[in-house]
Formats: structure tokens, C-alpha cells, sequence
């Protein structure tokens, strides 16, 4: 009799699916996944059914890596139904993690997402004004779309992670390591540990070089080409690279691309906006202030962060579910 495979399912929520694109990056390391697990359920690759995880037996699924925030009612079901059916539960990739960028959303209520979508965005083609219901009827029958949520969640918000996998995605080197860990028996790190990143920050996988000089503002990304070879911060682009775990490799930088911070805030008990924030400010220099006009002062700082055009884009791009302004949209336009 063959021996039966220990079971792994991923799972596609609120995300753009570049989750299970970095999966199908390992390659070759697929082979491995297969030699090592029943890699069963995931919609968007394989044809397996909501029925089918719901018939397994509580804890059958060995592993699940659940990727995507939760923005709607069915996210929310299907996270408490793969939890429930599994031992190791992994919040997998940045929108798992902290909401990402579909959190973005929660500065806006209900009604204001989806005016903007149907009605005034530049794309909508939408003559009549058309918003999706919750039922509508068509020839046969009634379709019937999953609700909102009052406001988009990290899964942790939900339900129990065992672990965190950071990135957006996050790297297959890393998927591949964390894999192996699993598939080989070792003892598994204390429940709640981030894996595939590093405790340093992204800075110190990056080859640039820290010159130690001050911008004399920060600058938008078409504004200037970066030099090569110079830490970005320092000319004065929005790489918040210091405040941010590292992993990645520092793939942004090397393609001088200022770095997001996908790979979560480097203090986890630090609010991540005010971490980015402080990490530019660092950056930039505050001129001369002694003998000069409070407003003048204040005229100069902000014409050097004027760089930064969306601050929340910027410094909450991946984690606006779970900080202290998260809850601020329920109750406005609606």
C-alpha cells in the first residue's frame, strides 16, 4: 500500500494572485512539493471544490497557506473553514498578513468603493449607473454575490495563524526553504513566528551604497533617475528599506525601484506608518532653522516631504487592516 501524503491546500482571498505565481516559481522545486505532500486544493490552479474540503475530517489538511485579506463574506468562511480543517495554518504573502493593498480600501465606506469602481472611475463604462447587488436576477435563476465586510481584515483578525509568511509575494527561494523545513520533521518554530524573511532589514541585503549625505527633499519616482550604486533614500526617493524586513533580496533597490516595505515593518510592535515615516525623515535634511520664522520653517518642511504625494499609499500601503487608523471607516460615505 502506498503511504499517504500529508495534505496541502493554498487558498486565494482578496489578493491579485501573484501569490500563487511565486509558487509556480520554484519550478523544478515543484517536484519536491509532490514528493513531499497532497497538494489538493487550490481554485485557481487546481478543480477541486468548496464541498470537498468541507467533507474531510477536521485537521486532515496538514498544511494550509492562505494568501489574500479577507473583503468579503465567502474570504471570511472559507479562512474559518481552513482553519478548522487544518493543523498548520499560514497566513501566506502580504495581504494574509496585515490587508495589503486591498486594505487601502478602508479609508472608504462601502458605497464610496463601489461608486468609484462602477460609476466614476476613467474605465467604467456604465451608462446607466449600475452598482452589483447581492442578488440578481438573470434567465434560469438568481445569481447571488458574497457580501462586503464593514471593512477589509488580516486574517489574524479572524482567525488563529500559526505562522506569517510576509511579501508581496513573498520570493520562491523562500517558499522553497520554508517547504523543506515543513517536509523534513524538524521541530517547527514557536507558534506566531514570521518565516522567509530575515530579523535585519532590507538595507542590509542591499548593495547600495550609504553615503551618509541628507536629500534636500524627497522626489517623486519620475522626477529624477537614480544614481547608480547610491542608497535611494539618500537622493531622496521613498525607500523605506531601514523600517522593513528583510528576505526579499533587496529586488526593488537592485532595479532602482525605492522599496514599499511588502515585507512588513522590522518592529512589530511599532505602528509600520510612523516606522516608514521616521525612516525618511532621517533622510531629509531640515535646514537651518535658527533665526528663521516659524512659518518659513514649516513652509520648507513641507516642500521637502512634498515628494511623497499619498502618504497613506505610502507609509500604510500593506498594513492599513491592522493599525491604529484602521478603524476609522465604518461610519464615513457610506
Amino acid at each position: 500500500m502506498p503511504t499517504l501524503k500529508p495534505k496541502l491546500a493554498m487558498y486565494w482571498a482578496a489578493s491579485c494572485g501573484g501569490c500563487e505565481i511565486a509558487l509556480a516559481n520554484i519550478n523544478e522545486a515543484l517536484l519536491e512539493v509532490d514528493s513531499h505532500f497532497d497538494f489538493m486544493f487550490c481554485p485557481c490552479l487546481l478543480d477541486t471544490k468548496r464541498a470537498d474540503i468541507e467533507a474531510l475530517p477536521d485537521k486532515a489538511i496538514f498544511l494550509t497557506l492562505f494568501n489574500g485579506a479577507l473583503r468579503t463574506e465567502e474570504n471570511l468562511e472559507m479562512a474559518e473553514l481552513l482553519r478548522r480543517k487544518s493543523q498548520l495554518f499560514v497566513a501566506f504573502g502580504a495581504c494574509a498578513a496585515s490587508g495589503g493593498i486591498p486594505a487601502l480600501a478602508n479609508q472608504h465606506g462601502i458605497g464610496h468603493v463601489l461608486k468609484t469602481v462602477f460609476r466614476t472611475s476613467a474605465s467604467a463604462d456604465n451608462a446607466q449607473g449600475l452598482i452589483p447587488g447581492a442578488t440578481s436576477p438573470v434567465p434560469g435563476g438568481e445569481l447571488e454575490l458574497p457580501a462586503f465586510l464593514q471593512r477589509v481584515l488580516a486574517v489574524h483578525e479572524a482567525v488563529t495563524v500559526d505562522y506569517t509568511m510576509p511579501g508581496c509575494p513573498p520570493e520562491p527561494e523562500q517558499i522553497v526553504a520554508v517547504i523543506r523545513h515543513v517536509a523534513s520533521g524538524k521541530p517547527l518554530p514557536e507558534s506566531g513566528t514570521l518565516l522567509g524573511c530575515t530579523a535585519r532589514a532590507v538595507c542590509d541585503q542591499c548593495s547600495r551604497e550609504k553615503r551618509g549625505s541628507l536629500a534636500a527633499r524627497l522626489i517623486r519616482p519620475f522626477e529624477a533617475l537614480p544614481e547608480a550604486g547610491w542608497c535611494l533614500a539618500e537622493q531622496g526617493f521613498a525607500c523605506i528599506g531601514t523600517a522593513t524586513h528583510g528576505g526579499c533580496g533587496a529586488l526593488c533597490p537592485a532595479v532602482a525601484m525605492p522599496c514599499t516595505g511588502c515585507y512588513g515593518a522590522l518592529d512589530r510592535d511599532a505602528d509600520p506608518g510612523a516606522a516608514a515615516l521616521s525612516a525618511l525623515a532621517a533622510v531629509v535634511d531640515p535646514g537651518e532653522s535658527s533665526g528663521k520664522a516659524e512659518a518659513d520653517i514649516h513652509a520648507h518642511l513641507r516642500n521637502a516631504l512634498a515628494g511623497v504625494a499619498d502618504p497613506l499609499g505610502t507609509f500604510y500601503r500593506y498594513t492599513l487592516a491592522t493599525t491604529v487608523v484602521a478603524d476609522r471607516s465604518p461610519e464615513i460615505e457610506q
